[in-house]
């Protein structure tokens, strides 16, 4: 991993010394090479795996370099802490989000802080994530889930197992395309992917990739791959531009798409021009599934692996709903230790496993490390949420329980960071753990889930993290009441 291009950074960054005035005082991986850095014995595939080795042998803050461009991680809580404080650290655009900007540009999540459209997109949009509108979801979602249901009956009942990673994808696409934008992919009657999650994880793996290789020989050794993206990202404009063209034809019921293509600023008046208003359809269709799938594909591997929690949050779920055949919205609410099963899934691996800040003006970060304006570092946010002076002795190990009540009141401020922090984090996370905690309640009321015992854990990166190669049997457990049938959608192709 390393550091984006100077070209992407913020004005008045400091490139020479990545504006860390006493950077020798950070340590670093031993058997550091001149030019090429500290690159002996890593993986390219697997940068942030590679980075939490490094962090657990140096500590809270180390850096990074590799072939001239270096990173400073940081991980501690007390120095994520500072970091969070919005008076002093904003959001710093950099590494393979930066890399993004091509297809996704100024939306919500790639935008620069000085860009006027992550604004007035936040002010336009979040009403489409209040109580309200959220309410209006939740029947698409239990829609969208009764569809995977069908497909696991089906294959439950051939005795074939399931493609964890591959379903929780179709699932969470689907689920925001319905909720958000009014379109059907049809990803449960494919057989394989939707070429849209093709192109999507061609992108996330090119903007990781690309910061491995040296700037100077991108376009040699990357040519083909450049190639790729550029059709990947040929294909997630034509895909988004025809769901608009379809709804700028008809009427849609106020999701998403509705409130970007109508709704103007509350006090200026503005409207999302119509290339924002793509990068923003792309963000959202992107970002809205690939960190719930991999949030739900890690809570289904350990409750797999961990029966008796599993049964815990069973008897929760059969307590609470009785036996509706729909909960309704606020009945996902009362689920709380199905929710930190989810919430203990995210600590040990959070989807998106970092975040980078950088500094509003020179400040010095724990007392020690000063920094210019424009100085950044990554807050590693699979370690933060691995540190023992926080999480105990056992915060390698999965144990709902760190999520009771009691233990959450006790813990600082700023250690359980999933979805970001500050003014840029996430704008869906309510949306994500909603659709997250019906799907993990309906399908332990429905499935015993029985793990591979060959099975070892891998996870794969690209830019998010996913379990590797996750198969599950399941056991039906008794016929659940029938539901009512999902509406029809229009598609809009393929």
């Amino acid at each position: 991993m390393a550091e984006t291009t100077v070209a992407a950074l913020p004005k008045g960054f400091r490139s020479a010394e990545l504006g860390w005035p006493e950077l020798h005082r950070i340590p670093h991986p031993p058997r550091r090479v001149p030019l090429i850095g500290d690159v002996l014995g890593v993986n390219v595939r697997s940068p942030v795996q590679d980075s939490m080795r490094f962090g657990r042998a140096l500590g809270p803050i180390f850096r990074r370099k590799a072939f001239g461009k270096e990173i400073v991680f940081a991980w501690g809580a007390d120095l994520a802490a500072e970091l969070a404080d919005e008076s002093r650290f904003a959001k710093h655009v950099g590494l393979g989000v930066a890399n993004l900007r091509p297809v996704a540009g100024d939306g919500l999540f790639t935008a620069y802080n000085h860009e006027p459209n992550w604004q007035l997109a936040h002010d336009v949009l979040a009403p489409g994530f209040s109580r309200e509108a959220m309410e209006g979801y939740h029947p698409m979602m239990l829609d969208v889930t009764e569809r995977l249901t069908d497909r696991w009956d089906r294959g439950q009942a051939a005795g074939r197992s399931v493609d964890v990673a591959g379903d929780m994808t179709k699932l969470t696409l689907e689920t925001i395309a319905r909720t958000g934008f009014g379109h059907d992919f049809g990803s449960f009657e494919r057989s394989r992917p939707h070429p849209f999650v093709n192109a999507m994880v061609g992108t996330l793996t090119y903007a990781q990739r690309l910061n491995a290789v040296p700037a100077p020989l991108a376009p040699l050794l990357m040519r083909g791959a450049a190639r790729r993206n550029e059709s990947d990202m040929a294909y997630l404009n034509r895909t988004v531009d025809a769901v608009v063209r379809s709804r700028q034809s008809s009427s849609g019921d106020g999701d998403l798409l509705d409130r970007m293509l109508e709704t103007a600023h509350p006090d200026t008046g503005e409207r999302l021009a119509p290339e924002n208003i793509r990068r923003q359809v792309i963000t959202f269709l992107i970002a809205g599934h690939e960190t719930t799938s991999g949030a739900l594909s890690f809570a289904l591997h350990y409750l797999s692996r961990h029966p008796d929690v599993a049964e815990r949050a069973r008897d929760e779920v059969e307590r609470v709903w009785g036996d509706t055949d729909r909960p309704g919205y606020d009945q996902v609410a009362k689920l709380r230790y199905v929710r930190r099963v989810l919430d203990e899934s995210l600590r040990l691996w959070p989807t998106a496993p970092g975040f980078a800040r950088e500094a509003r003006q020179d400040t010095v970060l724990g007392g020690v490390h000063p920094m210019r304006q424009g100085a950044w570092a990554l807050v590693l946010a699979a370690m933060l949420h691995r540190d023992p002076q926080v999480w105990g002795a056992d915060a390698e190990e999965f144990d709902p329980d760190h999520f009771d009540a009691k233990a959450v009141r006790a813990r600082p401020a700023h250690t359980f960071k999933p979805f970001g922090t500050g003014a840029r984090a996430c704008i869906g996370r309510q949306f994500a753990l909603h659709e997250a905690t019906l799907v993990l309640g309906l399908l332990l009321r429905r499935y015993e889930l029985r793990a591979d015992p060959d099975y070892r854990l891998r996870v794969t990166e690209r830019l998010t993290l996913m379990p590797e190669g996750l198969r599950l049997h399941l056991e039906r457990r008794a016929p659940a009441p029938d539901s009512v049938r999902p509406r029809p959608v229009a598609r809009t192709g393929d």
